[in-house]
């Protein structure tokens, strides 16, 4: 039997259901008719979404519809950082949507001394963009997500616990 048990606390998403969501919303862009004619480009980079739309209306549209399709394909809103639209030439619009992935060392810090401070019996450590949480009892551990998960409505990153032993 294992003397320690731990946990990782990380922030991912899956690449494959948020390509799928943004198929899904290229396909609405063609067959519906108040976004059809609207000359929009969604382009999937990397680290990030470029929309290129013709209004400020139309973006704002364009933006439900890829939260639904998110939603639907069980990703979490809070990966999307939408940044401020700016005036691209031509009349149009563009947007530039950050996906967050990983935890940045300040919330990485936070969460650790809410974890330590909620419970002492814990050990906290940074690992990269990832807290591994250890201890020697289970129920301790089982705490400690129950904590974190009692303040994920104040974080605007989605948190996922994985490697559970």
């Amino acid at each position: 039997m294992p003397e320690n048990y731990s946990f990782d606390v990380v922030s991912d998403f899956d690449r494959q259901e948020l390509v799928n969501a943004i198929d899904q919303l290229r396909r609405e862009l063609s067959q519906r008719y108040d976004l059809k004619d609207s000359n929009t480009e969604v382009e999937l980079e990397e680290d990030c979404l470029v929309i290129t739309t013709a209004s400020d209306m139309t973006l704002q549209a364009i933006e439900d519809v890829l939260r639904q399709k998110a939603t639907k394909r069980k990703l979490s809103l809070k990966i999307f950082d939408f940044q401020p639209p700016e005036v691209a030439g031509g009349n149009q619009v563009r947007q530039k949507v950050i996906f967050r992935k990983g935890l940045s060392q300040d919330l990485a810090k936070s969460l650790s001394k809410i974890i330590r401070d909620g419970l002492k019996k814990i050990n906290v450590s940074i690992q990269g963009d990832r807290i591994r949480v250890s201890g020697k009892n289970k129920d301790d551990l089982q705490k400690a997500i129950a904590l974190l998960r009692e303040k994920e409505d104040q974080i605007d990153t989605p948190l996922q616990f994985e490697n559970y032993r």
